[in-house]
């Protein structure tokens, strides 16, 4: 397939998820490289404003063309597309993030609003990520399922302003049960602050806490991975609650205040 792709995440262009990214990316088209020059995990949709944002060409991985980013991964994805590229590509992939990207968890990773990022751009877009925070995490299963995933969407296409949401839970390749299209979990994170004092006696915190996961219904991600599939969930870019419009009629206003 000559497709361009273009590849970005948000552990970092040094990170060994982008690299095992790549290797399954280049089988399918040319790959273009646009990633952060540190790590930049919770920084959700995040765009640089205040800031003057640099390219430097980056030649760690062989033959692909690379470039480190010092913004966000959504500032990957524009500078990829309207500076490097000055086109759309066929598709953006971001990952392969060291961790989990499930339930609310998405509404703070930099490496799915990497993926929103193009989806809002027109491309067919994917995030992926491992249940493995670990800096040297194998993920041989990930690509595996990546490019089963690539695979048939560069053939059978994706539905407009989507986003796919793949996890895949840290497990061999006998252990993994398949791939399931699923729903987002409704769980979320308990936090709490780790009150701390410096050297000057100035207060400081780390933020701190526990997954909550009181979502017991049976067709989640959440729910899936536990049972040893890797996950696929559709996003897009529309936060409107359509459930509740009408709900909320009582606040229309056509008259003069």
């Amino acid at each position: 397939m000559n497709k361009v792709i273009l590849v970005t995440n948000d552990d970092g262009i040094h990170a060994k998820g982008i690299s095992e990214l790549i290797a399954v990316a280049k089988s399918f088209g040319k790959v273009l490289v646009v990633a952060p020059n540190k790590p930049q995990s919770g920084m959700g949709h995040a765009i640089t404003i205040a800031d003057p944002l640099r390219l430097s060409r980056y030649n760690g991985f062989e033959d692909i063309e690379a470039y480190s980013c010092s913004g966000t991964p959504v500032d990957c994805v524009k500078l990829g597309i309207f500076e490097v590229l000055k086109c759309k590509p066929d598709l953006v992939l971001s990952g392969i993030n060291h961790g989990e990207n499930s339930s609310t968890n998405v509404l703070y990773s930099g490496t799915m609003s990497a993926a929103i990022e193009g989806a809002m751009e027109g491309v067919p877009s994917i995030g992926f990520s491992l249940a493995d925070f670990d800096a040297d995490a194998d993920f041989s299963v990930t690509k595996k399922v990546a490019k089963d995933i690539i695979s048939k969407v560069l053939k059978d296409g994706m539905p407009k302003n989507t986003a796919l949401n793949v996890n895949v839970p840290k497990l061999q390749i006998n252990e993994i049960k398949g791939v399931k299209v699923c729903t987002q979990a409704h769980a979320y994170w308990e936090d709490k602050f780790d009150s701390r004092l410096d050297q000057f006696g100035r207060t400081y915190y780390w933020l701190t806490g526990k997954f909550s996961d009181k979502d017991q219904r049976e067709d989640t991600d959440l729910y899936y991975l536990k049972r040893g599939f890797a996950t696929v969930v559709p996003t897009h870019f529309d936060l409107t609650n359509y459930a509740v419009l009408n709900e909320l009629n009582y606040l229309n206003n056509e008259g003069e205040f």
